[in-house]
């Protein structure tokens, strides 16, 4: 009996060893996947073409697609399983992945996207949502979660996406891996659900931009042209502001990696509140339609608005029908944002589409061929997993006036990983107008390696205090300043050409500009006394000579004046403005 015993307990020893060894077996193989595929499969290029014939473009690569793109023989599951059940397998594959498997990429399985790719978390209920490889205790972004992770764990080289309001771009920045999205209608959305038809852009992942460029290409089907460099490099200063973490940072990297590359002479800052109040009148019509009531408010929160209005309306009326029909089990959230969507008149309807393609308009105008813009892509590190920042209206505000510029005019994007931030990824993102999409992923290419370099600025703040001079704070100081001075913003320009002037006293440059603010608001004994510092330091600075003379022309000191602008004359012979000047004061005065 003791035996009998003793045996059952080995036994039961043994039974509740391999369950043990059978569990830790699971966790090692959900570990090694993340969560990220939903089906595995297997599409295989042709064969290669015999020489002297170039091998296929995109040979020895492989990809995953989100579970958005249709593929023969499976039913494509836009993150639901009432969807699966509802729907019937895919007769055709989709032209986008066709494209890639020709081109001689291979595909190798079908990623996890958010519940109807609609939000930008990466969490799925129904389908246990995939774990994060950059910062496991994060969410890792949507709504093309499974795709990005699938590409940072290098289970493939690149993926395939779909960005709506940041499907792409936000999984890619979380995940700390590249992230392009494509000029809406750059790449056909055929064989794809649709989210929002106005707003969704085919996009992909990858590790590298070699590989990035080459999917690009491929895609976009392009044929061989010289590599373009940017001619002009825009931050975006007050996007910036919407960051949580230390801006000075990111946008260092950015400026030290230009001015390596190309040189000061490229880096511009612009105030995009100001222009696109300017540039989208069509916004002061939405504030009256939609009866908001705070007419101050931010440019970039009404885009937010205008954003989230077209995807909810044009997923409703994609998507109405079933939902009313089948009546799925939604997120609470979504299901409430849907709820509350307002139905839109044609009017207002229009008047949406009006604001899409000023804003188009506007980015073209500011970038012309050879520009890029400098925005955050998201405006904090990933919040934790089910943590409620995700659902706060600060978190959606910030994250939705980033993402909407791209979203709204239609134009490509790209993030660029910049290292880590308290153990958690972060990126820039540049942004090139409708069309540019070329000239993007050439820029990149180009501009990764340095960016790379110079990324320790954000993870250590002491090599970013070593690494930026008081010289080039004080440049960083003028240029803004002189884009406050564009803008007609006076007071701010001299308040920012004062800081140049404490951080660096000698320079005849800032002294000079200052005295040119000063003269717009009539401070003439002040732009005297500039100017007049400005050509002891610098005894050949014309402008400076041009601004003491007008200022010495106001307070009536006439004579002065005159030598002045003579003086100027004698530095540039050909200086029309002073030669004007000098000789009404002559036929005046004397």
């Amino acid at each position: 009996m003791a035996s009998h015993a003793s045996n059952l307990w080995v036994l039961l020893g043994l039974g509740i060893a391999g369950i043990l060894l059978a569990t830790k077996k699971l966790k090692k193989t959900t570990r090694e996947d993340f969560g990220a595929f939903i089906d595995k499969l297997l599409l295989l290029p042709p064969p290669q073409p015999a020489p002297p014939k170039a091998p296929h473009p995109l040979t020895g690569l492989s990809f995953a697609v989100s579970d958005v793109f249709d593929i023969t023989g499976y039913v494509t599951g836009f993150g639901h399983p009432d969807w699966v059940r509802t729907h019937e397998a895919a007769s055709s594959t989709c032209p986008v992945v066709s494209t890639l498997v020709e081109g001689g990429a291979t595909c190798v399985g079908k990623t996890v996207v958010d519940e109807l790719a609609f939000s930008i978390s990466g969490e799925n209920k129904h389908y246990d949502s995939p774990t994060n490889p950059a910062a496991p205790a994060r969410i890792p972004g949507g709504a093309c979660s499974g795709a990005a992770i699938a590409v940072a764990t290098n289970a493939v080289d690149f993926a395939l996406g779909i960005d709506t309001v940041g499907g792409v771009r936000v999984p890619a920045v979380y995940c700390g891996v590249l992230g392009f999205k494509f000029s809406h209608g750059a790449v056909s959305n055929t064989g794809i659900i649709p989210v929002s038809s106005s707003l969704d852009s085919v996009g992909w992942f990858a590790r590298d931009p070699n590989t990035l460029r080459r999917v690009g290409h491929v895609l976009l089907q392009l044929p061989f042209a010289t590599q373009r460099n940017p001619r002009q490099i825009i931050i975006a200063d007050d996007y910036f502001q919407l960051l949580k973490i230390p801006v000075d940072r990111i946008t260092q990297v950015v400026i030290k990696s230009a001015e390596k590359l190309f040189g000061r002479q490229l880096l511009k800052h612009q105030n995009l509140e100001n222009y696109f109040e300017a540039k989208v009148p069509s916004l002061k019509e939405f504030i009256r339609t939609r009866a908001i009531a705070n007419t101050n408010v931010s440019t970039s929160r009404l885009l937010a608005n205008v954003m989230q209005l077209l995807q909810r309306h044009e997923f409703l009326k994609n998507h109405g029908d079933w939902i009313n029909t089948v009546k799925p089990a939604i997120d609470p959230v979504i299901s409430s944002q849907l709820r509350e969507n307002p139905e839109l008149s044609n009017d207002e309807i229009e008047n949406l589409n009006t604001i899409r393609n000023q804003m188009r308009v506007a980015i073209g105008s500011l970038l012309k061929d050879d520009g890029i813009l400098v925005i955050p892509t998201m405006p904090a590190v990933p919040p934790k997993l089910g943590s409620k920042e995700i659902t706060s209206e600060d978190y959606q505000s910030r994250a939705s006036s980033l993402l909407s510029i791209a979203s709204i005019s239609g134009c490509c994007q790209v993030t660029v990983p910049l290292g880590h931030h308290e153990k958690c990824p972060v990126s820039v993102s540049f942004i090139g107008r409708h069309g540019g999409d070329r000239f993007l992923l050439d820029t990149v290419q180009t501009m990764y390696a340095t960016l790379q370099e110079n990324s320790s600025i954000i993870a250590d703040p002491k090599s970013f205090k070593k690494t930026i001079s008081q010289e080039e704070s004080a440049e960083i100081a003028k240029e803004k300043g002189n884009q406050a001075f564009k803008e007609k913003q006076w007071q701010k320009a001299i308040g920012l050409y004062s800081e140049a002037i404490k951080l660096s006293e000698n320079n005849a440059t800032y002294y000079s500009n200052r005295a040119a603010a000063y003269l717009e608001i009539g401070s003439f004994l002040q732009a005297e006394e500039d100017c007049t510092k400005a050509i002891t330091l610098d005894k050949k600075n014309v402008k400076a000579y041009l601004r003491r003379g007008t200022a010495r022309e106001m307070l009536s000191y006439y004579k002065e004046a005159i030598d002045d602008f003579k003086y100027a004359l004698v530095l540039e012979p050909n200086n029309k403005r002073a030669a004007l000047s000098a000789e009404r004061l002559r036929k005046l005065f004397q």
